[in-house]
């Protein structure tokens, strides 16, 4: 990608010089931790995590948001981090195959936990969305980019409303995400978990 932190490629490399950075951000921010990469992958030692967790902890003015496929992992060494408020958890649900990762994310004492369904690659009938905060989803991007069925998405829709969780709509995706927008039924859904009563329930 043009730069010295990738020039590894695809194989885990970790930068611990970055740990102390968010603590020199005076305004508070949002952070999606290891957007490229995953925290819990088995490579990835569990004192590195530690230390991810620890920064997390000692920077209350962020946010952090991690996102997680490997979601027994995630509940093996949940009792082994610390869980500010700051620090919202999520996992991968792209199809109804891989479900069972929502049962995962349960059992992690997060203040939010959240679903993300993006790239969403079919519909997810009986999705069960008690304890969940939020769920984010979308369509694929890029050149081979799988298409996503606007009956999945309003699939989805529907089971937050019943379930009272905030629905947030990130994009059609495809070839030209560009031209597909992210508007369904004629609007657009940017809701957030803080506008849930779960959230104020969970946050205290």
């Amino acid at each position: 990608m043009g730069s010295a932190r990738y020039r590894n490629g695809f194989d885990i490399t970790l930068h611990a010089d970055l740990l102390e950075m968010p603590k020199r951000w005076r305004k508070p921010r949002v952070v999606f931790v290891n957007s490229m990469s995953d925290l819990f992958h088995d490579q990835v030692p569990l004192e590195f995590i530690q230390r991810v967790f620890d920064t997390m902890q000692n920077c209350p003015q962020h946010t952090f948001q991690v996102l997680t496929k490997r979601t027994a992992r995630l509940r093996a060494i949940a009792d082994k981090l610390p869980w500010p408020k700051n620090v919202w958890m999520g996992v991968s649900v792209e199809n109804a195959a891989v479900m069972h990762r929502i049962d995962d994310l349960r059992a992690v004492p997060a203040a939010v936990r959240f679903l993300s369904c993006e790239p969403l690659l079919g519909p997810m009938q009986d999705l069960s969305l008690e304890s969940i905060h939020w769920v984010i989803v979308g369509g694929e991007s890029g050149p081979h980019a799988r298409p996503i069925d606007k009956a999945w998405v309003m699939g989805i829709l529907r089971q937050c409303r019943q379930a009272g969780v905030p629905f947030f709509f990130k994009q059609w995706g495809g070839v030209r995400k560009d031209l597909t927008g992210r508007k369904l039924e004629g609007r657009t859904y940017d809701e957030m978990p803080y506008q849930s009563a779960a959230f104020l329930t969970a946050c205290g």
